[in-house]
């Protein structure tokens, strides 16, 4: 009897309901894409994400599968387009997939996601290698690619994994109190952090994205309003203030950039008490806690301090620009 009614009650129609969205995909895709010129090699490891939305959802509610191209293909595709095209830079590559399967009368929307693995050149006595290499953890380059039918192709890019330091000119003193605030005022701290940053170029364009990269210098842009002058550093009064002056330089001199996202997972270092031992630490040893919420909620960009910039097109007197849309990875 059990059985029956469980088959009865999934076979009800529920009216006025909507489907919000059915998309699926495949995930991590890694592999390495080799490229020869001469006795010297060039390595791009990546990782692929690639999602479809169809413009019907009838495998969804149906099961008919007639429209589905199966992850399989989706995997398949992505390898044979490394093949075929190279990986020119993440950004052309992801914008290679994207155009691809929008040639698919039933594909709605794809999205596709691509990071690298950070392999640097082996450099011997200054001479660089030409068939060896290291993996350097110094941030992980990342971009994505979206399109909707008869929509821009819209291009992000970024970095993740980025841990940074500064032992001094960093505090966090004048905060709300109450009587529940045991938090002391400091002047003088650590400040660390695995930062995530992501922007967005806006509609895709002619762009040059590696050029954006390396002569533009985003990373050392982040590296740069983090840290300070190399003599001196440059007093933080937060992390979150540290998180707008990096959105603030890299708006200021990547034009391109036309929306940015911060996020700092904070790891704090609090000075050791000595006195039981005999000794006065004088912030020579530290222990570390971590506080970046990691396991509190599932399935989200863990966040500390975050947050979201984006370029304001100021109106002329003589045309009404269209407003700028709110970054669409929030």
């Amino acid at each position: 009897n059990f059985h029956y009614h469980s088959c009865h009650i999934f076979s009800l129609q529920i009216k006025d309901v909507e489907v919000l969205n059915c998309e699926y995909g495949k995930n991590t895709i890694k592999f390495l894409r080799l490229h020869r010129e001469g006795k010297k090699h060039f390595v791009k490891e990546v990782e692929v994400c690639t999602h479809l939305r169809l413009t019907s959802a009838q495998e969804y509610l149906e099961g008919n599968n007639s429209l589905v191209i199966p992850t399989d293909t989706i995997k398949n595709t992505v390898l044979a387009l490394a093949k075929k095209n190279g990986i020119p830079t993440l950004e052309q590559f992801a914008i290679d997939i994207c155009k691809y399967f929008m040639t698919f009368c039933q594909v709605a929307y794809v999205k596709t996601y691509v990071q690298e693995v950070p392999w640097q050149r082996l450099h011997e006595n200054g001479v660089p290698h030409v068939h060896s290499f290291i993996c350097v953890p110094d941030g992980i380059r990342f971009c994505e690619a979206e399109q909707c039918r008869n929509g821009p192709l819209v291009v992000f890019a970024g970095i993740k994994d980025l841990k940074l330091m500064k032992t001094t000119q960093s505090g966090f003193e004048g905060f709300y109190k109450n009587e529940y605030t045991t938090l002391p005022e400091r002047h003088d701290r650590i400040l660390c952090g695995e930062l995530f940053c992501k922007w967005s170029y806006g509609e895709c364009k002619d762009f040059d994205f590696d050029c954006i990269w390396y002569m533009n210098k985003i990373r050392e842009c982040i590296l740069e309003a983090f840290a300070g002058p190399p003599d001196c550093g440059e007093y933080s009064p937060s992390y979150q203030k540290t998180v707008n002056s990096i959105q603030m330089l890299v708006l200021s001199k990547v034009s391109q950039v036309q929306v940015i996202e911060v996020i700092l997972n904070n790891t704090f270092y609090n000075v050791v008490d000595m006195k039981n031992l005999g000794l006065t630490n004088d912030k020579e040893v530290s222990k570390c806690s971590k506080h970046n919420l990691r396991g509190l909620f599932r399935n989200t960009q863990p966040k500390s301090i975050a947050a979201v910039l984006h370029r304001v097109v100021k109106a002329s007197k003589l045309s009404h620009p269209a407003p700028v849309k709110a970054s669409p990875y929030l």
